[in-house]
């Protein structure tokens, strides 16, 4: 990787501040500061310092997002404020795993590590995306049952089982379900074709990230150790 691009997904600086720091010798590799912005470097092989201080290099980042529901899931929009946005680190190649809804909220994760994205995406892998929301209408255990078998949501094929829990039922039903597939609009047409309306869906738990209770809408952690090793066994 070239030293200034390393250093710039490191924060030390933008671009041309990475320069200046390296111009002005203030840039080291393995005790040599006559170094070039182009230069190749390899951070798990070669020590890095800056101002005398080592660098250590993350080859991955992983975010939990508390996604608020009046941002897009996407990297940059014309029209509305994205996820993006509220993760401030300068590396350019992190990206939400999977789509929330515009005015769906919960939870979000974000990475670069590509081949967890595509294991907790993979239709193959039957991730679990837990939800709870609010639905117009009273909600029934017969509409346990269609889901427990399967809906026809306007597709090819009906949706796989998935688990309804009804936590609350009257005019404004409280619920929580389980799918173990990301069709677009799912939930929402999944109550769709048991003639019910979702006024509010919030995801709680993806594979074995459950949201961090400890978050509002729009604040964001690192996750922690346990829970990226957590998340790789389970996908």
């Amino acid at each position: 990787m070239r030293l200034d691009k390393l250093l710039v997904e490191m924060q030390i600086g933008s671009r041309s501040e990475v320069k200046k720091h390296i111009k002005n010798g203030l840039i080291a590799v393995d005790g040599n500061n006559k170094v070039k912005p182009e230069q190749q470097v390899d951070p798990q092989k070669q020590q890095i310092t800056f101002r005398g201080k080592e660098l250590h290099y993350q080859e991955f980042e992983y975010y939990m997002l508390y996604k608020p529901g009046d941002c897009v899931t996407a990297r940059t929009d014309n029209f509305h404020k994205t996820v993006m946005d509220y993760i401030t680190s300068q590396r350019k190649d992190l990206s939400p795993v999977g789509r929330l809804d515009l005015d769906t909220e919960g939870l979000l994760l974000i990475t670069n590590d590509g081949k967890l994205s595509h294991n907790l995406l993979s239709p193959s892998k039957h991730v679990i995306k837990i939800y709870e929301a609010n639905i117009e209408g009273i909600v029934t255990n017969e509409d346990v049952c269609a889901f427990e078998t399967g809906l026809d949501i306007g597709d090819d094929t009906m949706t796989k089982p998935a688990k309804l829990e009804i936590l609350e039922a009257g005019d404004i039903s409280k619920i929580r379900v389980t799918i173990t597939e990301g069709r677009y609009h799912q939930v929402k047409r999944m109550f769709q074709a048991v003639n019910k309306k979702v006024i509010f869906l919030k995801r709680i738990q993806m594979g074995t990230l459950c949201l961090d209770k400890n978050l509002q809408p729009g604040e964001y952690r690192s996750l922690t150790i346990e829970e990226i090793s957590a998340l790789k066994e389970g996908a």
